[in-house]
């Protein structure tokens, strides 16, 4: 009874607990670009915008089950959308977002065929070629694309009614893209696609025999996982204001899955540390070593890993949990401490019984007289 009662209240405090940390971030967010420099705003949006792509390659990788080592080149199919719309047609910077969305999502629905049969390093492979292979494809659509000068394109602008800097219009159009893209995963994630997602990434024979349909929800994944990156593309151009073949390179799409496996897999934070991560680490790689910086970012992902296996995002859950059993255990009273109100008496040792006709040590026998 006392389990049952209990558990409206636990979920009531645990929504509270998550209501006030919504609240908290949101006015971190809001105020960060008051207080920090224009450069600082500008990693921020930044790390905002590899948010949503690693968003949508958690719904690939981390509940899907599935890998995928071209992620970056649906990044930079939306940041071509957006470009080749600015810069050809003349349109507004809104605009490109619905189409780059939808076009990645059909892009990757389609690409998400070979994903029926293919699986493990096979499917990995499949998507690095298809990541290698677009730059070059890039290029030689110069009349379109610029080639290898690329397109150099407008950025964002702030109303005159807003009254913002440059930076901050821009970091703020970028926070409303990112808080709308996470909360479409978080709901996705909790409808009957992000259900059929784990189910097929735990076991897919019980998945199939429980109804699910593999191959819609394999290339689902694909799709919705290339819109996300499409999105995040678009946002990208409108931030930087220029894109080249030479930008979106396979090395791009191992960058973002190696962030998010350190921020943590199949986790609605994770992408957000995973983009913290490779916003911010290869900077400091570049402090630490300007002749190496790769292999001082490669070790620091190794040490990051041999900490937390299971990523930033387990490390903090993990760290709250211990510090939370450590608290319990403290504030517990000891076993050794606790009196019972009485304390029962010990039963009474049987006495042992008089030898019948017992005789003395030391007697002679008896004799048949006696």
């Amino acid at each position: 009874m006392s389990t049952i009662t209990a558990t409206p209240g636990t979920d009531r405090a645990r929504r509270l607990r998550a209501a006030l940390t919504a609240l908290l971030a949101a006015g971190v967010a809001v105020g960060a670009p008051f207080y920090f420099a224009p450069f600082q705003v500008f990693q921020l949006t930044m790390v905002l915008l590899y948010a949503v792509a690693l968003a949508g390659l958690n719904l690939l990788v981390g509940f899907g089950g599935q890998i995928s080592l071209g992620h970056g080149a649906f990044f930079a199919a939306g940041a071509y959308t957006a470009a080749v719309m600015l810069d050809r047609y003349d349109t507004g910077h809104l605009a490109t977002l619905p189409v780059a969305a939808v076009g990645c999502f059909l892009l990757g629905l389609g690409f998400g065929v070979p994903a029926l049969r293919l699986r493990g390093l096979y499917l990995a492979l499949v998507t690095l070629a298809f990541a290698v292979f677009l730059p070059p494809l890039l290029k030689r659509l110069e009349p379109v694309t610029g080639g290898s000068m690329g397109l150099t394109v407008d950025k964002l602008q702030p109303p005159a009614w807003s009254g913002l800097a440059e930076d901050q219009w821009t970091y703020f159009v970028v926070l409303a893209v990112t808080a709308v893209a996470l909360l479409l995963a978080r709901n996705l994630l909790r409808s009957r696609v992000g259900r059929a997602l784990l189910a097929v990434r735990d076991n897919e024979s019980a998945a199939e025999v429980m109804g699910v349909r593999l191959s819609l929800h394999k290339t689902l994944a694909f799709a919705w996982s290339a819109m996300f990156a499409g999105v995040s593309g678009c946002v990208y151009t409108w931030v930087i204001g220029f894109v080249s073949p030479d930008s979106f390179s396979f090395v791009l799409s191992i960058t973002l899955l190696a962030g998010l496996v350190v921020g943590g897999l199949a986790s609605l934070y994770g992408p957000l540390l995973g983009a913290a991560f490779v916003m911010y680490v290869p900077n400091v790689a570049q402090d630490i070593s300007e002749a190496a910086p790769g292999v001082v970012f490669g070790l620091l992902i190794i040490a990051v890993m041999f900490v937390a296996p299971t990523g930033l995002a387990g490390l903090a859950g993990r760290v709250r949990g211990a510090a939370a059993s450590r608290l319990t255990s403290t504030t517990a009273p000891a076993v050794g401490d606790r009196k019972p109100d009485s304390e029962p008496s010990a039963p009474p040792t049987p006495a042992d019984p008089e030898p019948v006709d017992a005789e003395p040590v030391g007697a002679p026998p008896r004799t048949e007289r006696d």
